[in-house]
């Protein structure tokens, strides 16, 4: 059996839903993992925020509207006069609870009720389509099986057991149909896999049930060999091996949740990632097998902030660098890039939210010189630091100040720490002299 996910953009209009109706009816059992529909996740974080922030009217009004939103989508789409009142009903039953959580105490719980709404509205509406198509399928509540054990890890054991609980006893049918990114954590309680995480939903369920292929379906032809958001002219990369496709992801693919791959990777299911606009195309493959020395593919990842500890005096003493990474552990943070020098240790983190109190911690042992609006940029391949020519690229990059290097670190990625405000240019340097066969 495969699982088949679609983003946002993909059930985000009714020829969009034809298309995936297309896709995946071909009389094959598959699970169906769908995100909600495009920008909807958007609007329940501002009403969340709303919530968060004493604004019940404000949120009031974004929830009425959106509510307004999908009755529309629904005259359009079901036009079985029976199906088009149940979802109605159903839709109609989740504005009203939002309404009620605009009421309460904000939390970090309502905040997740709130955002899970998302799926659960374009899941339900979704089935009864099928249904109106005459299509056999049956909705699976991510609910009742997917859940995160107190590490925020997927509990595999616990998902595998309830999803054939939860399956066994659905109706029989070609297509189940769930929800992506909701999940319950180890207390039981409504929690999420952040954004994107759909795609990790679907890896997780295909790790569970020992799927025979995981297809992450988006807007665009597989992962491309940079960002084509910034930079002209870039191509999808027909392989990856699960290790690049993870560097990537990590280091700022967007088509990826960075955790996608985790869950396949030891049992060897494949990943591919297809365009829902474009089903024939082939797209990117992600498996076990490696093939073409040398840089791939880059990517690049923003919001860093550099951290310099410095302190001649206890930098070599035992414990000193335990003691730095125990400072970044009490506060959660993971650290991405690390350089180390005689006298002082460099590295970047990505989630400042509890920077004040990191560097106040630092400063008890060290003196700090900090750098913000920073960017990774990360270039990855199989066994790239290998390769005869990697050398060549910083004689393209002499004009970017770089302010760290991490190579050596993993055989299939050189990062490099630079200004955001430089991101731009460097990108693109490095695509026409990697990929356009530009010389020097």
């Amino acid at each position: 059996m495969k699982v088949l996910k679609f983003g946002g953009t993909s059930v985000g209009s009714i020829e969009n839903m034809s298309n995936v109706k297309r896709i995946i009816n071909d009389g094959k059992k598959k699970v169906v993992v769908l995100s909600a529909m495009s920008g909807t996740t958007n609007k329940l974080v501002a009403i969340a925020q709303d919530v968060s922030d004493g604004n019940p009217n404000d949120a009031i009004e974004k929830i009425n509207k959106l509510h307004e939103t999908y009755f529309n989508t629904i005259d359009k789409l079901l036009k079985d006069v029976v199906l088009n009142k149940d979802v109605k009903n159903y839709i109609s039953g989740i504005f009203s609870f939002l309404v009620e959580c605009t009421y309460k105490e904000a939390s970090e719980l309502l905040d997740n009720q709130i955002v899970a709404q998302g799926e659960l509205l374009s899941t339900y509406m979704f089935n009864s389509y099928l249904k109106q198509e005459g299509i056999r399928s049956a909705l699976l509540p991510a609910l009742d099986f997917m859940r995160i054990d107190g590490n925020k890890e997927p509990d595999l054991s616990y998902i595998k057991e309830n999803f054939q609980a939860v399956v066994k006893h659905a109706e029989d049918a070609d297509l189940y149909i769930t929800q992506g990114f909701i999940c319950l954590d180890d207390l039981g309680v409504i929690s999420n896999l952040q954004r994107g995480g759909s795609d990790y939903t679907a890896t997780i369920i295909g790790a569970a049930i020992k799927a025979e292929e995981v297809q992450i379906w988006t807007d665009i032809d597989g992962m491309h060999n940079n960002d084509p958001r910034h930079v002209q002219n870039t191509k999808a990369i027909a392989n990856l091996s699960f290790e690049e496709a993870a560097e990537l992801a990590y280091f700022g693919a967007k088509i990826l949740h960075p955790q996608t791959v985790t869950p396949v990777r030891a049992d060897n299911i494949p990943v591919r990632l297809k365009n829902t606009m474009d089903p024939d195309a082939h797209g990117t493959l992600i498996s076990s097998h490696t093939s073409d020395n040398g840089i791939k593919a880059i990517a690049a990842k923003d919001n860093i902030t550099a951290i310099k500890i410095k302190s001649a005096r206890m930098l070599q003493a035992h414990g000193f660098l335990k003691k730095v990474f125990e400072i970044f552990e009490d506060y959660q943070t993971s650290i991405d890039m690390i350089t180390t020098s005689e006298v002082a240790v460099s590295l970047t983190i990505d989630d400042d939210r509890n920077l004040d109190e990191i560097i106040k911690e630092l400063k008890k042992v060290a003196t700090i010189e900090i750098d913000k609006n920073q960017s990774i940029v990360c270039l990855v391949g199989h066994s790239v630091v290998d390769h005869k020519d990697t050398y060549k690229l910083f004689q393209i990059l002499q004009d970017v100040k770089i302010r760290m290097i991490s190579y050596g670190g993993s055989k299939n990625n050189i990062s490099l720490l630079i200004d955001t405000k430089d991101k731009i240019n460097t990108l693109q340097k490095l695509n026409d002299y990697l990929f356009e066969l530009v010389t020097l």
